[in-house]
């Protein structure tokens, strides 16, 4: 049940605000805004598509090989995942680069001001799908630009189904690269917002893009999710939480759930289904790949919340 995961091993460096940013920042000065903000909590977290992807596919019980480039100071990542047993066989270290990385700082109305180092991902070209083995499965995440093109394309031309999945990568491709990489992938998967952006860049309906592909899926975090098929629409509801505390991969989660399904033949709506289970059990924990569950418990859990087994 191997799948590759294309896209990126980043940490996450979230600080706290014990203020609010509105408190210390004048509207009518912001065209020379110079501010520092006191921030006395910080945690490092390891993420990244690939890498949050991957935490959760091992955690059901299947064979994930991320594929990133990754920096010289990633060996912290490294022994976390040895630890888990997650294969590190398609990442690739770049000399002289940093891994990716975000920096974060949220304040007490949740406000974020955030900066990305993409660092090592700007060489994940470098990576190459036809170099890989006995891959069944794959996903085309968040990357640099020319390795989105290639993947997809190298994917395709091995005859190897993958999901689309562009998340903040939209941004890197005109209507016309859009549509090639629809036409390339089996399924396409984006959250109510990137749907938005993806059918206005490329002109497509929601049911156009769905009569390309055998599924295009809209996530709608507490709202559930919509399976968009050439035939029909399915809903797939989220279980409901006790505590919200961190939506923060929550959606690699739900992609996880998805690609678990598809490497187990399952029907599109049981893997939709197991994805917002695993969702909904990663926003009770801080940061995202801070989560545990056994697969027989996460099965009852299932059961309870969707009144069968899979």
């Amino acid at each position: 049940m191997s799948a590759l995961i294309c896209g990126s091993l980043a940490y996450d460096t979230i600080m706290v605000f014990p203020e609010r940013f509105k408190d210390h920042i004048l509207p009518d000065k912001v065209h020379i805004l110079s501010v520092a903000f006191l921030v006395p909590e910080m945690r490092r977290e390891f993420g990244g598509v690939a890498g949050n992807i991957s935490y959760n596919l091992k955690m059901l019980g299947a064979e994930p090989f991320p594929m990133a480039t990754v920096g010289d100071d990633f060996d912290p990542y490294r022994q976390r995942f040895s630890d888990l047993g997650i294969s590190l066989q398609y990442v690739t270290q770049i000399e002289g680069q940093y891994t990716p990385q975000a920096f974060i700082t949220t304040d007490l109305d949740d406000n974020q001001i955030a900066a990305f180092h993409p660092g090592a991902m700007a060489y994940s070209y470098r990576n190459q799908v036809k170099d890989t083995e006995g891959i069944r499965l794959g996903l085309v995440g968040p990357d640099g630009k020319e390795a989105m093109l290639q993947h997809s394309e190298q994917f395709a031309d091995r005859g190897v189904p993958h999901i689309f999945d562009p998340g903040q990568g939209m941004t890197l491709f005109n209507g016309d690269e859009l549509k090639h990489l629809v036409d390339l992938a089996r399924w396409v998967i984006v959250n109510d917002y990137e749907s938005q952006l993806l059918e206005e860049r490329t002109g497509f309906s929601s049911q156009q893009i769905a009569q390309q592909v055998d599924a295009y899926i809209v996530t709608m975090g507490a709202d559930g999710s919509v399976i968009h098929t050439r035939e029909d629409q399915t809903r797939v509801s989220t279980p409901k939480v006790s505590k919200v505390v961190d939506p923060t991969g929550c959606g690699d989660a739900y992609r996880a759930g998805l690609i678990y399904g598809l490497l187990n033949d399952m029907d599109l709506a049981t893997a939709c289904s197991i994805g917002s289970l695993l969702g909904a059990i990663k926003i009770r924990h801080m940061g995202p790949q801070n989560h545990r569950i056994a697969l027989d418990e996460f099965q009852d859990r299932f059961q309870h919340n969707f009144g069968y087994r899979f």
